[in-house]
């Protein structure tokens, strides 16, 4: 069956925001993955809970405080609209709220790559005068690959599937921010469209079966490299 141009649409706005929001908060995620595993902060367990919370929150309620935030009443949102930057009901807020939502994932698993790597290799780098960028480029970034690869997947299927947080601070507006999920619910409120919902549940399986396929192709090929 031929999907309708919203549905192809909603399939390049899905992956277009799930990139997006992977791209966006790798960097972060690895500093925070950085911090949490090699330096001896005092707020260590407020920073951990604090990254761990969307996990335990509904999507919904993440979404609200997104919008309260980033709403032209919010004080994030006023300095936005100055500015001339709109993000809510646009894809933009799509990217955020897919990208808070799956940050403790993407953190998770580059902290658990980095917990494995030998501390004595990075003392031995720094003890034959090697900075911290140094050892971070050359021992810490390479040994922790296998967990940025699991988390950018891990990251990349959760902003694919986001709905909650998605529907509250980016709307359903059909060709602007209507994803899959949003585009799924659309067609399940009405029992004539169940074929069309189908089709989109299909799809949204064939692109996780292709992600978690490419996951292992890379994993096994980063295990070559290393000779494990």
């Amino acid at each position: 069956m031929m999907l309708p141009p919203e549905d192809i649409t909603a399939i390049g706005l899905s992956l277009k925001v799930a990139l997006t929001a992977t791209a966006l908060a790798l960097p972060f995620g690895f500093a925070v993955a950085w911090l949490i595993v090699f330096k001896p902060l005092k707020g260590k367990v407020f920073l951990e809970v604090l990254i761990n919370l969307p996990l335990t929150l509904p999507p919904v309620v993440i979404g609200y405080f997104l919008l309260l935030l980033l709403g032209k009443n919010g004080w994030l949102g006023k300095l936005l609209t100055a500015s001339g930057i709109e993000i809510i009901f646009t894809w933009k807020a799509a990217v955020i709220a897919s990208a808070v939502v799956g940050f403790p994932l993407l953190v998770r698993s580059i902290r658990l790559g980095m917990e494995s790597i030998d501390q004595q290799l990075i003392e031995a780098s720094r003890s034959l005068g090697a900075s911290w960028f140094d050892s971070l480029a050359t021992i810490v970034l390479p040994l922790s690959l296998r967990g940025i690869l699991a988390g950018s997947s891990l990251m990349f299927a959760r902003s694919l599937g986001e709905f909650g947080a998605t529907i509250i601070v980016a709307g359903n507006i059909p060709g602007i921010t209507q994803t899959i999920p949003l585009a799924i619910y659309d067609y399940a409120s009405s029992p004539s469209s169940s074929t069309m919902a189908l089709s989109l549940c299909i799809v949204s399986v064939v692109i996780s079966v292709a992600v978690l396929f490419l996951h292992e192709i890379l994993a096994r090929h980063l295990d070559r490299s290393s000779g494990l």
